[in-house]
């Protein structure tokens, strides 16, 4: 297991490379739902740190998400004109690449921050209330950033470049499992489990359990923030209701149906719900004819449209059938 992080980034770096070599041939379409897999297990396995290895109940990925996103596209559109004459022009590979690492590194660092924000006061709080307050974050965000011209408002932020390709993303995606799976194995995880299995236990230990929260909540805030950066300068256009409460249940719902705390089975099921839109546009609507006492009723359903249904659906069944998570072979031992 400890060769897993290893093997993962090396991996996900050399198919990113290969993949990104022949680019060119993959159309539109499925280029976007490869991008939007690389987005996501980043997503998952950054809150399957927070959700799933130290055992808090956090609805404000998508805030911190957010915060990335645009602060990434922010450094591109406003600063990037400025440096990009200065070091080749925007036709350069090399140019657009160092403005492409400063805008995700500034985007993971300020959601890193607004990371640090809400932890140090809310994860003195626990399941429920957790959850509330960083919902409560999550909203906060939204509203803040529909009413920000500088960054477009409810009109959405446009003119974002398009630097997000299959290199940066799936080298991305295996930088994050790699740092997420040795933090896990290092002296810093074995404090996550013991605050996972039993909180008052870890304290009476001498373990501190409001800081290992903490640094847990930084780190899956900094790397959803790269994953906002990368979503932003994918689709090169970024609107607040995009990151509300509706997409953070769809980042939970990974890591649940992945088993929390199982890296590998989070990673398989961010691959299958970021598949599974696409393949529901692809099923033509049902159409249901039927009369009720005499009364003639026809309807035509549109799977997509009940994609929330679907999530809340596996949620409940999930939650009564297999707890662990679907892609959890064994329970994990209580230490």
């Amino acid at each position: 297991m400890r060769l897993f992080p290893k093997f993962t980034l090396l991996a996900l770096t050399v198919v990113s490379l290969l993949i990104s070599l022949g680019s060119n041939g993959i159309n539109a379409y499925l280029l976007g739902i490869l991008i939007s897999i690389g987005i996501n297990i980043i997503l998952a396995s950054s809150l399957n740190l927070v959700n799933g290895y130290t055992g808090q109940f956090s609805l404000g990925h998508a805030g911190f998400m957010a915060v990335g996103a645009y602060t990434a596209a922010s450094v591109s559109v406003f600063l990037g004109p400025r440096v990009l004459p200065q070091l080749g022009g925007s036709d350069s590979l090399f140019a657009t690449s160092i403005i492409f690492v400063i805008a995700l590194i500034a985007g993971g660092l300020l959601a890193a921050i607004a990371g640090l924000v809400v932890g140090v006061p809310s994860l003195r709080l626990k399941g429920d209330y957790l959850a509330i307050v960083t919902l409560g974050f999550g909203e906060i965000i939204r509203v803040i950033l529909q009413n920000t011209s500088a960054v477009g408002g409810a009109r959405g932020f446009t003119g974002i470049p398009s630097y997000t390709n299959f290199f940066w993303t799936f080298a991305l995606a295996g930088l994050t499992v790699y740092v997420v799976t040795s933090m896990v194995h290092s002296t810093a995880g074995r404090a996550f489990l013991a605050v996972h299995d039993d909180e008052i236990a870890a304290e009476a230990i001498g373990i501190n359990t409001t800081k290992y929260k903490v640094i847990a909540f930084v780190f899956g805030a900094f790397f959803a923030g790269i994953a906002g950066g990368l979503y932003g300068h994918f689709i090169q256009y970024l609107n607040p209701d995009g990151f509300g409460f509706v997409k953070s249940i769809e980042i939970v719902v990974m890591v649940i149906l992945g088993g929390m705390g199982n890296a590998v089975g989070v990673i398989i099921a961010a691959v299958l719900l970021s598949i599974l839109p696409a393949v529901l546009r692809e099923i033509p609507p049902l159409s249901f004819d039927f009369s009720i006492g005499g009364l003639q009723i026809k309807s035509v359903v549109v799977l997509s449209d009940y994609i929330m249904i679907l999530y809340s659906l596996v949620i409940i069944v999930l939650m009564l059938a297999r707890p662990q998570g679907l892609f959890t072979l064994r329970r994990p031992a209580k230490a």
